[in-house]
């Protein structure tokens, strides 16, 4: 009888060892893994670690964002007129360049010589959820003279008109109603010679141009009209 206490006892012993080493082997197993994920999200790319964790945290809110769409306009010198639409709440962009000419991928020094056709303009980019074309069409209008013919203040030349070249149908409706419900207003007593036309190929201006008066620390070139 002492003898079969005593083989219980030690089977009672064994199976007990044998469960704390299947939790001490559980446990270091588990350790091994979260340090082997630790280290590859140290060794992760910064950035796209973030972005993972970012995804995983940030809600995506709905209706705050419409349809981006794009607007161009020509109203003279181009660095004014970009910086005035960068102003805009809803733009998120705004690059000066050329088109409405005839030469493929003009350069400045090309436009200047009032061969190519080209005007100088400024394409705008924006979220029509937050401003409306109709707003764009009043920062266009109050920021240079439409009555001037190929000129606005000391820059003359065909690559100063004013022009809007519309996108679409829509936009080309809402421009020519604008059109003439400023010529209208009384504001001006010569007539608005602002050409409205579709939207050729555009040409983005070398890289000097973009943000041009934001680099040189000024407002505006805005001229008095």
């Amino acid at each position: 009888m002492f003898s079969k206490l005593t083989s219980a006892l030690t089977f009672a012993a064994f199976t007990a060892a044998l469960v704390l080493f299947g939790a001490a082997t559980i446990l270091t197993v588990g350790r091994a893994v979260a340090n082997a994920v630790t280290r590859s999200d140290r060794n992760a790319d910064p950035q796209s670690v973030s972005v993972q964790r970012q995804k995983s945290v940030i809600p995506i809110e709905k209706g705050k964002t419409g349809k981006m769409e794009t607007a161009t306009f020509g109203a003279g010198c181009f660095w004014g007129v970009e910086a005035a639409f960068r102003q805009v709440e809803g733009v998120t962009d705004a690059a000066a360049g050329y088109t409405g000419g005839t030469q493929p991928d003009p350069t400045y020094r090309d436009v200047c010589t009032g061969r190519t056709g080209h005007a100088e303009v400024v394409q705008v980019t924006y979220d029509s959820a937050r401003v409306s074309y109709e707003k764009l069409l009043q920062v266009f209008w109050e920021n240079h003279d439409p009555t001037q013919q190929n000129r606005q203040g000391p820059d003359v030349g065909a690559q100063y008109r004013s022009a809007i070249f519309y996108h679409t149908p829509e936009q080309k409706m809402t421009a020519e109603a604008s059109k003439q419900a400023l010529q209208d207003s009384g504001r001006y007593r010569k007539p608005i010679v602002t050409e409205i036309t579709p939207a050729p190929e555009f040409y983005r201006a070398e890289e000097y141009h973009q943000r041009y008066l934001e680099k040189q620390g000024l407002a505006s070139c805005h001229i008095s009209l």
